[in-house]
C-alpha cells in the first residue's frame, strides 16, 4: 500500500499559507477579524468601521524573554529529585544578573511548575525584586510535535506527542500574541521553562514549520528574546544567548 501523507494535527486548523507567506491574523487578534462586518450600519459604514478598528488595535509592543532552566540532575528518579546542580545554580545567578543589568521594568515572571524551572525562577527572581511570579503547568517540558528530520536518540511514543503537543500549543496561544488593545505601555515579560517548549514557541511565533524545532539548540540558562509589535509582526532579537556566561559555565544538558 502507498504510504499516506502525514496529516496536520487537528489543532493546526485549515491549510497553512505557502512558504514565505505571513499570516497577519496568526494570533486571531487582527482588528478587522474581530469586527462583525454583517452588523455594520450601511449609511455610517466607513466612519463606524474606522472607530471600531481603532478600538481593537493594539498600541503597545510586547517583549517576551524565554529563559531555559539551568543545568539539573538528570538522573533523579522522580521529577522532584531533578534539582539544579551547583553549576546550574551559578548559571541561574548569571542569568538573573544579566536580566537585571538590562534596566528594564519587567512586568511578571511566568514559570513552568517543574522542579528545575521553579528553582531557576527562585534564583533569578532575587535579582528582580518586586516582579510577581506565576506558576503554570502549560509550560512543563514535553514532546511538542514530531520533529522533521527525525533523530535516533529521542523517540517518544506517539501518544506523548498527542498529549503534550496540544498542551504546548495551548501555552503558545495563551502567552504569545500581540498586546491587548487596553495595554498602553510596552511590556517586558519573562517565561522560565524548557528547551522543547521554547524551540517550538519560536518556530510558531516566526511562522516557521514547527516540525523544525529540534534543529535549534539552547544552552542552560539562555535568554531568547521575542518582540511582538502592535501590528502583529514578530521579530527574534536573540536566540539562546549565553554570551554573558564564562565559557566554562556553559552547558546544554
Amino acid at each position: 500500500a502507498e504510504p499516506r501523507p502525514a496529516e496536520p494535527p487537528a489543532w493546526a486548523g485549515g491549510a497553512r499559507p505557502g512558504p514565505g507567506v505571513w499570516d497577519p491574523n496568526w494570533d486571531r487578534r487582527e482588528p478587522l477579524s474581530l469586527i462583525n462586518l454583517r452588523k455594520r450600519n450601511v449609511e455610517s459604514g466607513e466612519e463606524e468601521l474606522a472607530s471600531k478598528l481603532d478600538h481593537y488595535k493594539a498600541k503597545a509592543t510586547r517583549h517576551i524573554f524565554l529563559i531555559r532552566h539551568s543545568q539539573y540532575h538528570v538522573d533523579g528518579s522522580l521529577e522532584k529529585d531533578r534539582t539544579l546542580t551547583p553549576l546550574g545554580r551559578e548559571q541561574a545567578e548569571l542569568t538573573g544578573l544579566r536580566l537585571a543589568s538590562l534596566g528594564l521594568k519587567f512586568n511578571k515572571i511566568v514559570h513552568s511548575s517543574m522542579t528545575r524551572a521553579i528553582e531557576t525562577t527562585d534564583i533569578i527572581s532575587r535579582h528582580l525584586p518586586g516582579v510577581c511570579k506565576v506558576s503554570t503547568d502549560l509550560l512543563r517540558e514535553g514532546a511538542p510535535i514530531e520533529p522533521d528530520p527525525p533523530v535516533s536518540h529521542w523517540k517518544p511514543e506517539a501518544v506523548q506527542y498527542y498529549e503534550d503537543g496540544a498542551r504546548i500549543e495551548a501555552a503558545f496561544r495563551n502567552y504569545i500574541h500581540r498586546a491587548d488593545a487596553r495595554q498602553e505601555e510596552d511590556s517586558y515579560e519573562i517565561f522560565i521553562c524548557h528547551a522543547n517548549v521554547i524551540r517550538y514557541i519560536v518556530c510558531r511565533a516566526l511562522q516557521f514549520p514547527p516540525e523544525g524545532w529540534l534543529r535549534l539548540s539552547l544552552n542552560n540558562g539562555s535568554i531568547t528574546h521575542l518582540v511582538i509589535r502592535p501590528n502583529g509582526r514578530v521579530a527574534l532579537r536573540t536566540l539562546g544567548d549565553t554570551g554573558f556566561m564564562p565559557p566554562d559555565k556553559i552547558t546544554r544538558s
